[in-house]
């Protein structure tokens, strides 16, 4: 195959990773899959284990990596308040060290570089829906800060690389995602429905169940940054890859109840520090310049990931 690449992809046997991999395998190229398993696991890629262009190695980005490669993905960092909060410097690190890392890979060896960014950097937003001019209203200093601000430092990481040394980057700010392969116990609020669902559990609405987020299923945004790599070179970004129509916590916890024909009740919690009320993306740059938008619906996306969950739990 000529056009096989090299592809590496840190975080790559976590959620939104192993999606990537998988994609990218089915597509004839090479996948390097580089993961520390803080909260990916092998499970998400074991199916890829005898694919002849698939290669797992365990490393944490936070050290310098040595290999030869043409495109970089990273997606390494945890992305729910459960993981990133249980050990805030680390998360930190993660993210600015990682992308100086995975930075200085993509300007040795050439390489075009994605940075998997996220809704998080627009904070609690005061513009609604949020488009990518929007720089945000974040708290530096409370306990989301460690991934908002190591989020918003690895995005002028990429740009200063972009501007100083001409490295070819890309930066997608990824909003809520969800689909088969979440952690069950990562504190997301799709997971935590269907989980607490399932098992029999009251479902935990934080704060009155109003605030609202917009639910992208797991193929649509593989399907967005492969998208972005594969744009022209003066496409940087950042672009919003997430799903524009709105739900209520409140609606996405009746309809997985129906869903599961589950018996749980509801029970209402504080809502946590710094939590946003609302968060929905201005989709009208993917969909401009790569002719993206999410196709599966929720009810669709939701179906196949209380397959999954019923299969695990």
């Amino acid at each position: 195959m000529l056009s096989r690449k090299r592809v590496l992809v840190t975080g790559g046997a976590g959620f939104v990773g192993s999606h990537l991999c998988e994609r990218l395998v089915s597509e004839g190229h090479d996948v390097l899959c580089v993961d520390n398993f803080f909260t990916g696991t092998k499970d998400n890629i074991v199916h890829l284990a005898g694919e002849p262009h698939f290669e797992l190695l365990r490393h944490d980005v936070t050290f310098p990596l040595y290999v030869e490669v043409d495109e970089i993905y990273n997606l390494a960092c945890p992305a729910s308040p459960v993981h990133y909060q249980f050990d805030p410097v680390q998360t930190t690190k993660t993210s600015v060290h990682g992308a100086i890392n995975m930075l200085g890979l993509a300007k040795r060896t050439k390489a075009k570089i994605l940075q998997a960014s996220t809704s998080e950097v627009y904070g609690d937003p005061e513009t609604h829906p949020q488009r990518e001019d929007y720089r945000g209203n974040v708290n530096p200093i409370g306990p989301r800060g460690c991934y908002d601000e190591g989020k918003r430092c690895a995005e002028t990481l990429f740009f200063d690389y972009y501007r100083q040394f001409q490295t070819t980057i890309r930066v997608a700010r990824i909003f809520n995602t969800y689909g088969p392969r979440m952690h069950p116990n990562d504190g997301r609020v799709v997971s935590n429905f269907i989980v607490q669902s399932l098992t029999g559990q009251a479902l935990t609405l934080y704060g009155d169940g109003s605030q609202t987020r917009s639910f992208c299923y797991v193929d649509d945004l593989v399907d967005g940054l492969v998208r972005l790599m594969e744009a022209p070179d003066d496409v940087t970004g950042p672009i919003n890859l997430g799903n524009p129509h709105e739900t209520s916590i409140r609606e996405l916890a009746e309809k997985v109840l129906a869903m599961t024909e589950s018996k749980s009740t509801l029970t209402q919690q504080p809502l946590p520090a710094d939590d946003p009320i609302q968060r929905c993306p201005d989709i009208t740059l993917a969909d401009s310049v790569l002719g993206w938008a999410p196709k599966v619906s929720l009810d669709e996306g939701l179906a196949r990931t209380v397959a999954y969950f019923r299969s695990i739990v």
